[in-house]
């Protein structure tokens, strides 16, 4: 038994992070979690709010074609379990002792070693945090020019941004009653796109969706994995949110809240792109919708709806992150760390991004990136379960001068080593690279002398 900074004892988890308390607001820090103020409903609610991606859409119209209605059906909600399955095997940590994903990288990585899981998923955080409040911008500044007559694309992105760094300072108080409150207003959005997309197409859909032969083979376990790049960078720094929730879940109960939040916003969403490129042979709904002049209520709501995702979206999995990265490297308190990344945002130059000609950029920056989430996943995967089965010893990764102290040199071939892998599978690239840098790890974590220091 060993005590934490906090001196509470570091095997009970109960101990480190008691359910009861209150959280004041932006009351965030790197320290092993002492209040927890997500219970089951509300951690529920939040991941439902949060994983909102309009990317979903395209998912569903990249099936067209290969798989019938039931069958796009089936794969998105496999792919929805396995992507709980992976959100609770590498959020164990967070939940168990209360600690962030960048406190978390410290026993795989090192202390200075964690700058590169952490640069992983920060940059691209900031990235999509001004590209989707550009769009969210475009959506109000819509609905503003078409009920009102003002139409200032820069004025409303300057105030939308400038909301979501409000919101964002208030911590994960402010983060919890948004999501929980924003989860009614996208459900009942969504469906209501959903039928309006069968009332306008109901024809053609059950000419074609129902009628064909569709794919149980590989393009049917393929499109199982489609949307897994939406999720990916949430699956490294899922401990940032699992140490919010209330003790008391299995690991059978956390998998089912993952998957079952996940999947009502990816299921309308990606049939909803499923149905309607099959039906117009547009690839994107939202066009679509913004055209139907002639049902105005449906072009509101589908636009508001995009503006409100981007927030609920942003605030959850695109602050937090980066804002926690800056908190380790620059030792910032939570509210000045979130206004900074909040700012960097705008540096983005997201008005550039959204040009047709940034597009073929913005896919390559996705791939790049991508092609580091799989094998970091899988060495924190293994590190905590293989390595130190399952026991942290939370004294040591916050002594900067222990046995993590420097850089991991296993954890960073091992990461070298998957990205190779990654990149010669691009297809698969996340599944590509899981073996290849978890095996790696382990073997250089049991056998390489240079990282016997890191074993304990």
């Amino acid at each position: 038994m060993s005590a934490s900074p906090s001196g509470l004892t570091s095997d009970d988890p109960a101990t480190v992070a008691p359910s009861d308390g209150r959280k004041s607001i932006g009351d965030e820090s790197l320290a092993p979690q002492s209040t927890r103020i997500m219970g089951r409903a509300s951690y529920f609610l939040a991941w439902f709010g949060g994983c909102v991606s309009i990317g979903t859409f395209a998912m569903g119209s990249s099936v067209v074609g290969t798989l019938n209605l039931i069958q796009a059906t089936l794969a998105i909600a496999i792919g929805c379990f396995v992507i709980g399955i992976a959100l609770a095997l590498n959020g164990a940590a967070g939940y168990k002792y209360g600690i962030p994903f960048m406190v978390q990288a410290r026993s795989a990585f090192g202390f200075a070693g964690t700058r590169l899981p952490g640069l992983v998923r920060a940059v691209p955080a900031i990235v999509w945090y001004g590209f989707q409040s550009w769009i969210g911008a475009a959506a109000l500044n819509m609905v503003s020019a078409t009920l009102f007559g003002f139409d200032n694309l820069v004025f409303y992105f300057i105030t939308f941004q400038l909301l979501q760094i409000a919101l964002s300072v208030t911590g994960f108080q402010g983060i919890k009653w948004l999501e929980n409150l924003g989860s009614g207003f996208i459900l009942l959005s969504l469906v209501y796109m959903f039928v309006a997309t069968i009332q306008r197409y109901g024809d053609e859909l059950s000419a074609n969706l129902l009628t064909m032969e569709g794919s149980w083979g590989m393009p049917f376990w393929g499109a199982t994995m489609l949307f897994l790049g939406i999720y990916s960078t949430m699956m490294l720094n899922v401990s940032d949110y699992s140490r919010e929730h209330k003790t008391g879940s299995g690991p059978g109960l956390l998998t089912t809240l993952y998957a079952m939040s996940i999947l009502p916003c990816t299921l309308f969403m990606g049939l909803i792109g499923f149905m309607v490129s099959e039906a117009t042979g547009t690839a994107d709904p939202i066009q679509v919708f913004a055209n139907a002049v002639d049902n105005t209520p449906l072009l509101m709501t589908t636009l508001l709806f995009i503006a409100f995702a981007q927030v609920t979206t942003n605030v959850l999995n695109n602050v937090v992150p980066p804002t926690y990265v800056l908190m380790d490297i620059f030792k910032l308190k939570f509210p000045v760390a979130t206004v900074i990344v909040g700012l960097l945002a705008f540096a983005t130059f997201p008005w550039k991004l959204v040009q047709p000609g940034s597009a073929e950029g913005l896919q390559l920056f996705v791939q790049t990136y991508s092609a580091f989430l799989g094998p970091i996943f899988a060495i924190l995967v293994v590190d905590y379960y293989v390595i130190r089965r399952r026991t942290l010893d939370i004294d040591k990764l916050y002594d900067a001068s222990g046995p993590y102290r420097g850089v991991n040199a296993a954890a960073l071939i091992a990461t070298a080593v998957g990205i190779v892998a990654a990149l010669l599978f691009s297809a698969v690239s996340w599944y590509a690279s899981l073996i290849p840098a978890g095996l790696t790890y382990f073997l250089l974590m049991k056998h390489w002398p240079a990282c016997q220091r890191f074993n304990q």
